[in-house]
C-alpha cells in the first residue's frame, strides 16, 4: 500500500496544459462573436437549465467559462436570470418533477429567444428513456431550435452548435 501511494506522488498529478493560440477554437469564437453581434447587436446571453440530467453535459458548459475556451471575451456570457437571456441551454432529459419549472424559466425569457437542447438526453431521454420519472427530451416540453448531440457534448461541439443558431432560424418573438 505504502509503495502504491508514493509511485503515485511521482507521476504528475494534471493533464498537460493545451495550447495556449489554439487557431480552431480562435476561428469558432470570433464566428459565433460577429454571428451574435450580426443578430443581436450585442453578445449572446445563455441560460444553462438542468432538466435531470447526469451532469456530464453540465461538466462540458462550465469548461466554456475556464480561461482555455473563456466565452466572455467574445462578448458571450451565462446568466444567472431568464430575465436576461437570449438562449436556454437545456440539459437532461426532462423529468416530471422539474417539466413545470423548465415552462416557466421559458416563459420568463424575454422575446426574442432561442432553445438549445444540448446532449443526447435533452434529444430523447437517451439512456433514461422510458423511466417513470421522466418526461421526455426538451422537444416534448418546449419549442427547440438546435439540439447538440454528443453524451456529453465537447465544449468545441457547443461552440459550433451555437455557431449553427446564430446561421439558423430567426429567435422566437
Amino acid at each position: 500500500m505504502r509503495r502504491t501511494l508514493l509511485e503515485g506522488l511521482q507521476a504528475p498529478l494534471a493533464e498537460p496544459a493545451p495550447s495556449r493560440d489554439d487557431p480552431e477554437l480562435a476561428a469558432l469564437a470570433a464566428e459565433l462573436k460577429t454571428g451574435s453581434y450580426a443578430r443581436l447587436g450585442r453578445g449572446l446571453s445563455i441560460r444553462q437549465v438542468d432538466a435531470g440530467s447526469c451532469n456530464g453535459c453540465e461538466l462540458e458548459i462550465h469548461a466554456l467559462a475556464n480561461p482555455y475556451y473563456d466565452l466572455e471575451r467574445f462578448g458571450l456570457k451565462f446568466v444567472a436570470s431568464p430575465r436576461h437571456a437570449d438562449v436556454l441551454l437545456v440539459t437532461g432529459p426532462v423529468t416530471h418533477n422539474m417539466r413545470e419549472a423548465l415552462e416557466r424559466t421559458y416563459a420568463a425569457t424575454p422575446a426574442p429567444k432561442w432553445v438549445v437542447a444540448a446532449g443526447a438526453c435533452a434529444r430523447d431521454g437517451h439512456v433514461f428513456k422510458g423511466s417513470y420519472a421522466i418526461t421526455g427530451g426538451v422537444a416534448d416540453v418546449l419549442p427547440v431550435d438546435l439540439h447538440i448531440p454528443g453524451c456529453p457534448p465537447t465544449p468545441t461541439a457547443l461552440l459550433k452548435g451555437l455557431i449553427a443558431l446564430m446561421r439558423g432560424p430567426q429567435p422566437k418573438a
